[in-house]
């Protein structure tokens, strides 16, 4: 008896220092080998794009993490409330819950999926601590991606290997924005860098043309023009002389329809995003408008955070991170309490299944 107590305490010490090393990964913790990818960069560079990620990634970081188990009453099931435990407050030690919410949520959103590491676990083996790592840095060697068929069981963080058992994966239901709107991006990107290129240069674009002289050469016109190009970059007034004439170009944002293409990109990124348009300031055309600051809330959690919201009660209520019998839910009913209480919103649905708490008084 003894003997096998004494085993029992080796294993749970062995199994929370194995997994403070974080799976045996030296680079998880060292910042200096994380790094951004370069699409998501551009992508986030694009004003609709960062608005929509903000106001996703903000909602669900300022949410709280709580639990309930399920009881039956004799016709249906019943929602019971259960005391937090430690982590719910802040996952990992070392930053706020809203900073590894809201990255997990900005993973989800670009990438279609997210990591946490398990740094600790308590004497019965569930994990206590976690650490969030980018999953640009992730590789899966059995799946190439871009869409993800279930957890991977060769995850590999810049090249080390990772134990699966103290991997947390979450798996969006969408797929990552960029892949899925790769191409929107690539043009929203062109027609931002077409508007800059005219609102550079103070003097219209043109044709320089030589009228006498000995013809210039190729390697010479370019040089004429990047001179000229470079003075009209510097100086209001550029100097040509009686060899060479000015040919102002009529072409300008208005006639190349920039203004009406960017604004319709703007429509694209929030369709791109799931988000409704509005909420970013894209025209929203005939479709669906708000009332008030409650609504434009509501249709924020409904339409856009949803999805990422429930891949994390999902993924958090698994076996391997929580009790089995036990459920981890975001309190979204808090976020909406003042849309709830709002009498233009009477009849809006209840967001979460579990009781409110008129609803907890009552009972």
């Amino acid at each position: 008896m003894a003997f096998s107590l004494k085993r029992a305490v080796a294993n749970n010490t062995n199994a929370q220092i194995g997994a403070a090393g974080a799976a045996g990964n030296p680079l998880v913790g060292n910042f200096m080998t994380y790094t951004t990818d370069f699409n998501r960069s551009a992508a986030i560079q694009i004003p609709t794009i960062s608005r929509a990620r903000d106001l996703i990634c903000s909602m669900v970081g300022c949410l709280e993490i709580h639990q309930y188990s399920k009881q039956w009453v004799g016709e249906d099931y019943e929602d019971v409330h259960l005391p937090d435990d430690t982590w719910f407050h802040q996952p990992d030690p070392n930053v706020t819950r809203n900073f590894i919410m809201s990255w997990t949520t900005d993973d989800l959103l670009f990438y279609g999926r997210a990591f946490w590491i398990v740094t600790s676990r308590f004497g019965n083996g569930f994990p206590a601590t976690f650490t969030w790592i980018p999953a640009d840095n992730v590789q899966t060697r059995d799946q190439a991606g871009p869409q993800w068929f279930g957890p991977s069981k060769e995850v590999y963080f810049n090249g080390y290997r990772l134990d699966p058992n103290d991997v947390v994966q979450f798996l969006s239901p969408i797929q990552g924005l960029l892949t899925m709107g790769a191409r929107s991006i690539r043009t929203n990107i062109n027609l931002d860098t077409s508007a800059e290129r005219f609102a550079k240069n103070q003097t219209p674009a043109g044709v320089l043309k030589q009228t006498e002289g000995e013809p210039l050469s190729g390697e010479e016109l370019s040089e004429l023009a990047a001179g000229f190009a470079a003075a009209r970059n510097n100086n209001a007034i550029a100097a040509l002389n009686q060899y060479v004439d000015w040919k102002e170009s009529y072409m300008d944002p208005s006639k190349l329809q920039l203004t009406e293409a960017r604004t319709y990109q703007a429509l694209e990124m929030a369709r791109l995003a799931n988000i409704p348009p509005y909420l970013v300031g894209a025209p929203s055309g005939s479709g669906m408008t708000y009332q008030n600051a409650q609504q434009a809330r509501q249709d924020l959690y409904l339409f856009g955070a949803k999805p990422f919201i429930d891949c994390i009660e999902q993924t958090l209520s698994q076996n391997s991170v929580t009790p089995r019998g036990r459920y981890i839910y975001l309190d979204v009913e808090s976020y909406l309490e003042e849309a709830e209480m709002s009498p233009e919103s009477d009849n809006a649905a209840p967001a979460r299944g579990l009781p409110s708490n008129d609803e907890s008084e009552a009972s």
